[in-house]
């Protein structure tokens, strides 16, 4: 008899396959079939083997639930992104995901839409799941949801942003920096004329209130502001720059709060004839994978994603683990990258 027929002859049609009948098919006892899921270096090669084929034949699934009851750990992480469709998240998320998955956790992610309501009712439902930590993207919560936050007593990384007072543990880099940069290094290449395109949400806000500041403190109070909502697209770059254009503004330089609405601010520029940067100088955020190779080139700030991924990824699981953790707010930098545009 094969071992596909006998599988399905130990089976009973109407019940899900257990992990009795992978130690009865394999040929072992249900504890080295345990053994093989929790603690695979401590089978043989082979066992592990006969057993991974006996689940494969019986399409067994492992019951989290009673493991999560019996060791308290649910092996599950949830975080939450303010867009899945916005792929400067992707990196970050990625790298989390993947040390995460190394240290046997899978990760459940939800997604904001920027909106902090949202935030807090994924975090309500995704509790219920008993997650061992969760990852956040920002640090600007509703009240609720802090306090359900401290209520579900497990570990939290925020990202994406940066505090000296975080909930648990923060990685992640100044937004009001970087507007203060991206105001002072304009102002240093000798731009006077100077215009902002700007998404509504709460980091865009950070970065364009620093950025007025700090032009505000070189004497430039003059700026014209054109606000589109988040998550952005190249549609609304196209359309915010076309609005400062069409208000008279030329001969400056255009601070975008996103690559994304850059790009459109460029082919935008370009359909109108207007000559980068000779005409007017353009500068985004993010440093997503194609800002080196528009054309021209687009000048942005760099930050490293993956690095806040993986090392949000560590702080979570030091935290799970109970080890010390040494800095609780971790800033991993930025830069600004200068190319064509500007």
């Amino acid at each position: 008899m094969s071992d596909t027929k006998q599988a399905k002859e130990t089976l009973q049609p109407s019940r899900s396959a257990t992990l009795d009948d992978v130690a009865k098919l394999a040929g072992v006892s249900p504890i080295t079939v345990s053994r093989v899921l929790n603690h695979p270096d401590k089978v043989t090669e082979k066992t592990r083997a006969k057993v991974q084929q006996a689940i494969e034949l019986t399409g067994y699934v492992p019951n989290l639930l009673a493991g999560a009851l019996a060791s308290k750990k649910s092996r599950l992480i949830a975080a939450i992104v303010p867009s899945m469709a916005n792929s400067v998240y992707t990196d970050t998320i990625k790298f989390f995901t993947e040390t995460m998955r190394d240290a046997g956790y899978q990760v459940i992610l939800g997604e904001s839409g920027h909106e902090e309501t949202q935030e807090e009712s994924l975090i309500s439902a995704l509790l219920s799941r008993r997650p061992d930590g969760i990852f956040l993207t920002g640090l600007n919560h509703t009240k609720e949801c802090k306090r359900l936050l401290m209520g579900a007593k497990i570990p939290v990384v925020e990202t994406w942003d940066y505090t000296p007072t975080p909930l648990d543990v923060v990685v992640g880099f100044s937004h009001q920096k970087i507007g203060q940069a991206i105001a002072n290094y304009l102002f240093e290449k000798g731009y006077r004329n100077i215009a902002i395109v700007s998404a509504t949400d709460h980091r865009g806000l950070i970065r364009k209130k620093s950025f007025l500041d700090t032009l505000a403190q070189h004497g430039i109070t003059n700026v014209p502001v054109s606000l589109v909502q988040a998550p952005t697209t190249f549609r609304e770059g196209r359309e915010g720059l076309a609005k400062l254009l069409d208000d008279g503004f030329s001969n400056g330089a255009v601070y975008f709060s996103s690559d994304t609405l850059a790009q459109g601010g460029l082919t935008e520029a370009q359909s109108r004839g207007i000559v980068i940067p000779k005409q007017l100088a353009l500068i985004g955020f993010g440093d997503q994978p194609y800002a080196a190779h528009t054309f021209p080139a687009l000048s942005t700030v760099h930050f490293d994603r993956a690095k806040i991924g993986k090392l949000a990824a560590e702080a979570l699981l030091s935290r799970i683990e109970g080890k010390t953790i040494k800095e609780h707010s971790v800033d991993v930098g930025f830069e600004i990258i200068e190319r064509e545009t500007t």
